[in-house]
């Protein structure tokens, strides 16, 4: 599960950094975000201006798209308004889940989506409140990477190994107690 705010909060921006690329190049780009971006504090991030993103679409440490780079400050200021209303962001994205992991039961590669029925949930209501880069592809992506949904196929080892983690009890907040 997510725990604390800035790690939920960077892969929440991490994600929508990554759309339409992979994963790795992001990985690469990780320290270079956490430096730029306060090491994602959203109180601070929220408080960056059109000025400090400007002069950052020129680091080519980072991804030097406009639209992405704007959303991180938006997505800041979404990600405080979320706590604000349910306390913790583990809060908030665990509700689509009902507080339990799922269980994706995948026995081929091409049995793993790329959204569901939660993440177009997710999706649509991050949107409503202001975040930027949260595609129900996205979401989807968060999902599997905070441990939301099991989807490694059940002939790999990790399936069963990630599927005793959720055999454990979760908390409302999404952390194991």
């Amino acid at each position: 599960p997510v725990t604390g705010v800035r790690t939920g909060f960077e892969l929440v921006c991490l994600d929508g950094q990554q759309a339409g690329l992979s994963w790795i190049t992001v990985l690469k780009k990780r320290d270079n975000y956490r430096r730029a971006f306060h090491n994602f504090d959203p109180q601070r991030v929220a408080r960056m201006t059109d000025r400090t993103i400007e002069k950052l679409l020129l680091d080519p440490g980072l991804i030097r798209n406009r639209l992405k780079l704007y959303s991180i400050p938006a997505n800041a200021k979404a990600f405080l308004n979320v706590q604000e209303q349910h306390g913790t962001f583990n809060d908030y994205i665990w509700q689509f889940v009902e507080g339990k992991p799922l269980d994706g039961r995948r026995k081929k590669q091409s049995d793993v989506p790329a959204t569901s029925p939660e993440s177009d949930a997710m999706s649509k209501d991050m949107k409503k409140r202001g975040f930027k880069f949260c595609g129900s592809t996205i979401c989807y992506a968060f999902m599997q990477a905070t441990g939301m949904i099991n989807d490694h196929l059940e002939s790999c080892f990790r399936y069963r190994e990630v599927k005793k983690l959720h055999q454990q009890p979760v908390t409302k907040r999404g952390k194991q107690p």
